[in-house]
């Protein structure tokens, strides 16, 4: 009986460490299924465009397959390019965090969810 007792706490021990875990999520593919149709020409214009002193390849760099450095810190900031880099797109909540950062210091301003999934959908083909 003890056996059995072990053997389904386990069993509800690593259910319950698997979903608190999470599963890995396409974040762009759930911005698809609301509707939103990306365009990686209008994610490359946006992650090129100069906002006042600053844009996306202030930080990132113009190539998006190397290292970036953060301007004010210095810290070094990893490739966004899927091709090289594609764990970086896996949970959803590092995406929203890091899209409400940059887009509001670089935009001054959140990002839409359009300008998110065309950013993306051109990360992808990077």
């Amino acid at each position: 009986m003890k056996k059995v007792f072990r053997t389904l706490i386990a069993g509800q021990i690593l259910a319950v460490s698997v979903a608190h875990a999470g599963p890995d999520i396409d974040y762009l593919h759930n911005l698809q299924q609301q509707g939103i149709q990306p365009d990686p020409a209008a994610g490359r214009q946006l992650w090129y465009a100069q906002q006042g002193d600053r844009s996306c390849i202030s930080c990132h760099g113009s190539d998006p397959g190397g290292m970036g450095k953060h301007i004010k810190t210095g810290k070094a900031i990893e490739p966004m390019a899927v091709s090289v880099n594609p764990e970086r797109y896996r949970k959803s909540h590092k995406i929203d965090k890091w899209f409400l950062r940059n887009c509001k210091w670089t935009l001054g301003r959140t990002c839409s969810d359009q300008e998110k999934a065309d950013i993306l959908s051109w990360l992808q083909r990077q």
